[in-house]
């Protein structure tokens, strides 16, 4: 005998509800048949949740017993709430990994010379490109919590606004080879004061902050990850300038 489900979900002209797309997806996906119901209006599913006492929708019923919403569905299922998937650390691990795929993508093509220093630079450089992105997404997000820690930002409140300009013009200064007096000063000056910056803040003060480096608003602890890519930028300034004057 098959097993079937009812779900209730918003279907209208204007909006089709996500969770009951997702709803009705994990249910056929446990094997179920579905009896899909569409609230195709507001007075409709106002009156769904008037009968069942209900606040949301969708809500699926097994059995004849209601399951729920998305979330209620899933706890049935003893399955992981998609709230919990991944970590804090998740925006930066994909950026590292997309930035390191890249490079080796365009090594692999030809594109740049294969070898350890090529890589490195480049791969800062894409980092760089990337981090600038997210910033520049909601510059006041990103400005109004990278001046509880940035040493010149609680001084200068403009540089913050200054900052992810620089980082991108650092960074794709390294990836087109531009002259190193011209992109060197730049990438030293903002890894040293970011590394600064990171050291007394959480090595000396011992505050508990968020990074800012992946944008405003971001749940990533300020720490180890942030001085490590500040001091990468200062690295590849410092050796880029090395390099010109060799």
């Amino acid at each position: 005998m098959s097993k079937r489900a009812v779900l209730y979900r918003m279907v209208t002209p204007d909006h089709i509800c996500p969770f009951g797309l997702k709803s009705k997806d994990l249910l056929e996906r446990k094997g179920y048949k579905v009896e899909d119901h569409h609230l195709s209006n507001r007075s409709e599913t106002d009156a769904f949740k008037e009968k069942h006492n209900v606040k949301t929708t969708p809500q699926t019923f097994i059995d004849d017993e209601r399951i729920g919403g998305y979330d209620d569905l899933r706890e049935y299922f003893d399955l992981k709430q998609e709230s919990e998937f991944g970590s804090r650390y998740t925006p930066i691990i994909v950026i590292f990994s997309l930035a390191a795929l890249m490079v080796l993508a365009l090594m692999l093509k030809g594109g740049l010379p294969a070898g350890l220093e090529p890589f490195i630079l480049n791969f800062i450089g894409v980092a760089m490109v990337i981090l600038a992105l997210q910033k520049l997404q909601d510059l006041v997000a990103f400005s109004n919590q990278f001046i509880t820690y940035d040493l010149l930002a609680m001084k200068q409140v403009r540089y913050a606004y200054i900052y992810p300009f620089a980082e991108a013009f650092a960074g794709l200064g390294m990836l087109a080879g531009f002259p190193a007096l011209l992109v060197s000063p730049v990438s030293i000056f903002i890894g040293a004061i970011g590394a600064v910056s990171v050291i007394k803040a959480v090595y000396i003060d011992k505050r508990e902050l968020k990074c800012a480096c992946v944008g405003g608003n971001s749940d990533l602890p300020l720490g180890f990850i942030s001085l490590t890519e500040n001091l990468a930028m200062l690295g590849a300034g410092l050796y880029m300038l090395s390099a010109w004057l060799a």
